[in-house]
């Protein structure tokens, strides 16, 4: 569900810390924080506030994209995964599309096919998310298209789902079907990519949740108000 100022204000009090402000301080806590534990927290927790259009002109103030793309590079393998879940769940923000076009940071997404399952959804929405008419020939390049015809063939129907869709939308392909057995045979030959590390994102149903934080308190402030992350759907908004 997503709120609305008046809800915010509602639900903050007269003299309570405004939505702005604990964003920033959970900016600070990641920024700061010497627990792995807690700086995992704190980044899932700011993926999910990204579900909320509400919070995008916060976010973008605060320059939480940079921080998602900065996390991208960490070891830890939760870490990856929330940044990506945050880059998936604010790319829909004209603003920070227009950012990640501008910067290329389509090109640190496009990495993420070459992953771990989780990272394959996330950037698979998070590219036709940015494609536009004017990014199009930007993403949609012949390494991409070839990776994502190899992807429609996978075991994982969600990948497969997703792949086919960005194929059909945005490279005028039609796919077809794929037996359980072909399927199965195409990930037998695939690398074995069990060192790479790593999300997924703002879309619905059959997606399961990564993982849904626990409740956390920064700075001796309490925000509950958590949204679980990542919802994917199979049906990305069509740009064309």
């Amino acid at each position: 569900m997503f709120s609305t100022k008046a809800h915010l204000i509602k639900k903050t009090g007269k003299h309570g810390v405004g939505r702005p402000e604990f964003l920033e301080q959970l900016k600070q806590e990641y920024k700061t924080t010497k627990s792995l534990d807690a700086k995992k927290q704190v980044l899932a927790n700011l993926a999910n506030f990204c579900y909320d259009p509400i919070n995008y002109e916060y976010l973008w103030r605060l320059q939480i994209l940079d921080l998602f793309f900065e996390a991208l590079d960490e070891k830890n393998r939760e870490l990856v995964i929330f940044a990506a879940g945050g880059i998936c769940n604010i790319c829909l923000h004209p603003l920070s599309r227009e950012y990640i076009i501008r910067t290329k940071g389509y090109e640190k997404i496009a990495a993420l096919l070459w992953k771990s399952e989780e990272l394959i959804l996330s950037a698979l929405t998070t590219l036709m998310y940015l494609i536009t008419r004017e990014s199009k020939e930007l993403i949609v390049t012949a390494s991409i298209t070839e990776k994502v015809e190899e992807l429609s063939k996978h075991k994982e129907v969600r990948i497969r789902n997703l792949a086919e869709v960005f194929l059909q939308d945005f490279c005028g392909k039609k796919v077809p079907e794929v037996s359980e057995s072909d399927a199965a045979t195409t990930e037998s030959n695939a690398p074995d990519n069990s060192n790479l590390k790593a999300v997924e994102s703002k879309c619905m149903s059959n997606f399961k949740i990564v993982k849904k934080p626990s409740r956390i308190v920064v700075n001796n402030l309490d925000e509950s108000e958590v949204q679980p992350i990542v919802r994917l759907s199979t049906h990305p908004r069509r740009r064309l």
